[in-house]
Order: structure tokens, then C-alpha cells, then sequence
């Protein structure tokens, strides 16, 4: 993730907007000392409104860390699940970076959710796109009271980051004109046997499908 922050092109301008916004702002003091009204006041609102954008900047370079960027149907991670008891499993998130995670889920079914952010058209204009991060796993149970009362598992899928902001969208809503964080979506499929499942996402939400493991000759 260190690599991912040093090369976002946002925390870049982020950085740079900060610097001049300092440097015009401290510009702006200096004048005041010399009593030059007019350069105090138009160093400082710049330097403040360049340290206002370097801060957003930075705030959306390190908000979008952990999502990926979607712009068709992509496999999100392959699933390999086997029974342990009855409504218990096994499941192995294999992701396309490598990464694995294990879990031991309870319930008839996987479960599966994810965060989606859909950029406005103003963000799209600064190269920010549709975007996704898987959220949690857990169990699903298909009998109604068995889903009140029986044993609920959950995990999380996500990555920690210094600003999340799917929730920073939902509790302000100036943010609405760059992106939509209120649109989530989740899927979910039995588990009756082991199996090897594909997590696929797309703009319309996430699918599971299994995969047919063909059988190797001899």
C-alpha cells in the first residue's frame, strides 16, 4: 500500500498544492509585517485556498487506497469453500494480487458485499472512475429464524485506510457532487459440497459463479 501512496498522483498534488499553499500563505504574513494590505490579503486567501485543495487532494489519495478501478466485469478473487459440519465451512479468498485470506463461516450459504463508488462526471474529468472494494464475508442461513437466532459469522474483506470515504459520502452531502457512495451491492450462493467459486464485479454489482474444474487426462 506504501507504494501505492507514493506514486497516487492525487497525494502528489496534494503535496504540491500544501507546499505553495505554505509558501503563500507564510508570503502573506511577511506582507503583513510590512504592512502591504493588499499582498496580505490575496497571498493569504491563496495560500489558504490551495492548502483547502491540497487537502482534498489528499483526502481522495488516501480515501480511493485499498479500491480498485473498474471499468468492465473483473474477477474480484476466486473462492475455494469445503464443509466442515453441517452449516460450517471453509472459505479461501485467492485475490489477483496474490493475497489470500482464510475464513471458517457458519451457515447454509457464503455471503458476500462490497463497496462501490460511482465518481460524477466533474471527478471523471480528473481520472477518477467507477471504483469498488470488497467489504465482508459472512454466513447466510436460508431458514428465516435460523437467520434471528443461529450463530452469524462475519469478517472483513476490506483494507484499513486513514479516510473511508464511502462513510465520509453518506454523512455529507456536499461531497454528492463528486461521487455516489450509496450504492452497494451483494451476492450470495449455497454451499453444499466443495467447490471453487469465481467473484466477478461489474458496474451493476457483484456475481458468483462456480467453476467447472475440468477433469486433467491421464
Amino acid at each position: 500500500m506504501f507504494a501505492q501512496l507514493t506514486s497516487s498522483p492525487f497525494l502528489i498534488a496534494s503535496v504540491s498544492l500544501l507546499i505553495l499553499g505554505i509558501i503563500l500563505t507564510l508570503t502573506g504574513i511577511v506582507a503583513l509585517m510590512r504592512a502591504r494590505v493588499g499582498s496580505f490579503t490575496l497571498n493569504t486567501l491563496s495560500g489558504l485556498l490551495l492548502l483547502s485543495l491540497g487537502g482534498l487532494a489528499g483526502m481522495i489519495g488516501f480515501g480511493i487506497q485499498g479500491y480498485q478501478t473498474l471499468s468492465r466485469e473483473e474477477v474480484a478473487a476466486q473462492i475455494s469453500v469445503s464443509p466442515l459440519a453441517p452449516q460450517r465451512f471453509a472459505a479461501t479468498f485467492r485475490y489477483p494480487d496474490g493475497r489470500i485470506a482464510n475464513f471458517i463461516i457458519a451457515g447454509d450459504e457464503i455471503y458476500i458485499d462490497a463497496h462501490i463508488l460511482k465518481w460524477q462526471p466533474l471527478a471523471n474529468l480528473f481520472g477518477l472512475h467507477t471504483a469498488y472494494e470488497l467489504d465482508r464475508v459472512g454466513g447466510r442461513y436460508r431458514d428465516i429464524e435460523e437467520e434471528r437466532s443461529a450463530p452469524r459469522t462475519l469478517h472483513s474483506l476490506s483494507q484499513d485506510k486513514p479516510v473511508n470515504l464511502f462513510g465520509l459520502r453518506q454523512r455529507h452531502a456536499f461531497l454528492s457532487l463528486l461521487l455516489d457512495a450509496k450504492y452497494g451491492s451483494a451476492s450470495f450462493v449455497p454451499v453444499t459440497q466443495a467447490a471453487e467459486l469465481e467473484l466477478r464485479v461489474s458496474t451493476t454489482g457483484l456475481l458468483i459463479r462456480e467453476l467447472i474444474i475440468s477433469p486433467k487426462s491421464p
